[in-house]
């Protein structure tokens, strides 16, 4: 208990206490203003953030770490999320649309990726908060990334 406070969790709310350092990683693959918002707000939550651009060669991954690919466009994109599916990460997502089929499958299914890896990335990602511009996906990104770490559902459900 910290004088002045019903609870730990009260004073770390305050800011009278620095939280238990973790091993929170997160790596932004391939480089866009969204991986640069993700890479800023995440480094101020306390994760360890690394760019990953082109591919995922020199990047450590264990895991602890949540890999966010930035780009769904990009040509290297299968062979980048193929990287991830064989590193121990603990979450692999893409960013794009609900409403469209993800390119990344498409890419996985051409390197010859099993379904059930390919299962194993999250797309869309983030909370349903309507993000709209760069900054408000790489918040909803994070959020969402916090509850799933944190094993609560997001939104407003308690």
């Amino acid at each position: 208990m910290v004088a002045g406070f019903d609870s730990i969790g009260c004073a770390l709310a305050h800011g009278a206490v620095e939280p238990a350092a973790d091993r929170r990683a997160l790596v932004a693959v391939f480089d866009s203003p969204v991986a640069t918002h993700l890479m800023h707000i995440a480094a101020t939550l306390g994760y360890r953030v690394a760019l990953a651009e082109p591919d995922l060669a020199g990047v450590t991954i264990d895991a602890e770490t949540d890999v966010v690919v930035c780009d769904h466009d990009r040509p290297e994109l299968g062979v980048a999320l193929q990287a991830a599916l064989a590193s121990p990460a603990r979450w692999i997502g893409v960013m794009g649309s609900p409403r469209h089929t993800g390119p990344h499958i498409a890419a996985l299914r051409e390197l010859g990726v099993a379904e059930a890896d390919i299962a194993r990335v999250h797309r869309p990602i983030g909370l349903n908060i309507g993000s709209k511009t760069p900054a408000e996906i790489a918040l909803a990104t994070l959020a969402g990334l916090i509850a799933d770490r944190n094993d609560r559902p997001g939104g407003f459900t308690f």
